[in-house]
């Protein structure tokens, strides 16, 4: 049985598509069966995989909207254990078209529970927002991980998704957990990112990943190639964190 894992933080630009790609990438790589759920409209995930979505015929959007079968939207990626359920600019007015549907927050769990027999993790990119796809996505996951900046904000607006969180936990899905929180674009340089490493690491402790994601030009020249960093240069710091991050997932659910 797979496991759903949401990445989220309402916090634009904070690495939630580049964490979704390379570590959906990794995962691959040590073996496991992967499916990435493109849930934002800019669909940057989609393409970072290679998808070329002006060609894309079926996407999330008429899974949730037209209730089309999830597996005609299933595309290859060049790995081959790694697949990918695109995004569609469409889905910006999703949100409004749901908002008449019954069960309008648990839409995106109907499309996604059937394939948990498939894969052994599907990961959700969901988009810089809370709004209704956000919250359909955390409905659906069996967790959530939090990409954090090294930077002077990063703590700023968790607040509202941790409480977003509890709700959700207590209305809609009382199975989901914190998988933990992943500190992004961390340069050890900085005496203000270890700042934010030490309060983020007391703030939440053992919730927060070992791994830290290093700033690093590969991870961002990559996505242009179509490829995640791991295909791009294997060798390069960024490759090696979320090949490093991959394994902490793996061994912390075989608990």
């Amino acid at each position: 049985m797979g496991k759903i894992v949401a990445l989220a933080n309402q916090k634009g630009g904070v690495g939630k598509t580049t964490t979704t790609i390379n570590l959906a990438a990794s995962l691959a790589t040590l073996e496991k069966k992967v499916l990435v759920v493109d849930a934002d409209p800019q669909a940057n995930a989609s393409s970072g995989l290679g998808v070329n979505i002006k060609q894309s015929e079926c996407t999330i959007y008429e899974c949730i909207v037209d209730k089309t079968n999830v597996q005609n939207a299933i595309l290859d990626t060049s790995i081959d254990t790694l697949k990918v359920i695109s995004s569609h600019i469409n889905l910006v007015g999703a949100e409004i078209e749901m908002l008449n549907l019954p069960n309008r927050e648990k839409i995106l769990k109907e499309v996604l529970t059937p394939l948990k027999d498939e894969f052994d993790y599907i990961l959700i990119d969901c988009s810089p927002s809370l709004g209704l796809i956000t919250i359909n996505a955390l409905t659906a996951a069996d967790s959530v991980i939090i990409p954090v900046q090294a930077e002077y904000f990063a703590l700023e607006g968790i607040s509202k998704l941790l409480n977003t969180i509890k709700i959700i936990k207590s209305k809609l899905n009382p199975n989901l957990e914190i998988e933990g929180f992943l500190l992004t674009m961390y340069d050890s340089r900085l005496r203000q990112a270890n700042q934010i490493y030490d309060e983020v690491k007391r703030h939440f402790q053992e919730l927060v990943f070992k791994t830290v994601i290093q700033r690093n030009v590969k991870l961002s020249e990559a996505p242009s190639y179509g490829m995640p960093t791991i295909l791009y240069d294997a060798e390069s710091t960024g490759a090696r964190n979320y090949l490093s991050l991959a394994q902490e997932i793996i061994n912390r659910n075989k608990q």
